[in-house]
């Protein structure tokens, strides 16, 4: 989940008071974490532009009187959350990470639980979706060199619109540039229509995620703790006490010797948590 930068202001319409978009930015600062300083609220502006429309509003208060009454909170909170941020992903993002998967962590894994149980992963913010079906093809590739390894993909994000993408799992064909002509081909359907040059993922691969909409804000426990957990570059958008909070949240959802993996431009330097770092933006829970 990334926040983009919209260029010009919505127009035709009167703007946002300083004042109005403070209460905004400190409404979804609550809500969800995501920290919106007031160079942001051209962005704001116009990517509400359409919402506005959509509803029927004359202006941003007329909004704001909506979202936040009653029936405003109820109904507006994942429209406002699909508005104000763009995903920003690819296939095999920071691959360095799946090479410690592949050379480390899930042989560190298998060695000790052997096939006694599936491997537990949670692709946290998982955008749409091309990190966890990622995960899924690094896992199967391992299951196919190792009898009886097993395992199960939850992915998350708080967004409903990259939950339908994802679940989707149909993608450009260019999406797939940095991948071997083995793996497309192993996991991957191309469009019978040549002209539109799509792909999707294989029901195989598909039927093994599980896709929950999540936001990290609220309180949040699985029945099964994980084996390791996923979540890049989404906590840069968080101030360094969310951060923390939202760490000390995984952890309690991560089994000790697990594995926390961030993104490469994130960092853990001076959070009092239970882990140590096994490798850069990788971590071992103790």
């Amino acid at each position: 989940m990334v926040l983009d930068v919209a260029p010009g202001r919505a127009s035709g319409l009167v703007s946002m008071s300083d004042k109005e978009f403070k209460r905004l930015s400190d409404f979804i600062h609550a809500e969800v974490g995501i920290k919106l300083p007031l160079s942001k609220k051209v962005m704001v502006e116009a990517r509400l532009q359409k919402r506005l429309r959509m509803l029927g509003k004359a202006g941003y208060r007329d909004y704001f009187e909506f979202l936040f009454s009653a029936e405003g909170l109820d109904e507006e909170l994942v429209h406002l959350i699909d508005v104000i941020t763009t995903n920003t992903t690819e296939f095999f993002r920071e691959p360095r990470h799946f090479e410690i998967m592949t050379e480390q962590t899930l042989p560190m894994w298998r060695s000790q639980h052997g096939t006694g149980r599936p491997f537990r992963l949670w692709s946290a913010g998982c955008s749409t979706g091309e990190e966890p079906y990622t995960l899924c093809i690094v896992l199967s590739e391992f299951a196919s060199r190792f009898a009886g390894f097993r395992f199960s993909v939850m992915a998350t994000d708080i967004s409903t619109r990259v939950l339908a993408m994802a679940q989707s799992g149909i993608y450009p064909e260019e999406r797939l540039a940095k991948m071997s002509m083995d793996l497309k081909r192993r996991y991957f359907l191309r469009s019978k229509d040549k002209a539109k040059r799509l792909v999707r993922v294989a029901p195989e691969l598909r039927r093994i995620v599980d896709y929950r909409r999540l936001n990290f804000m609220d309180s949040f426990a699985f029945p099964e703790l994980m084996d390791t957990i996923f979540c890049r570059n989404v906590m840069i958008y968080f101030d360094r006490a969310t951060q923390e909070r939202l760490l000390q949240k995984f952890c309690t959802q991560l089994l000790p010797g697990g594995f926390l993996f961030i993104g490469h431009s994130e960092s853990l330097t001076g959070m009092d948590l239970p882990l140590r770092q096994h490798a850069p933006t990788v971590y071992k829970k103790i």
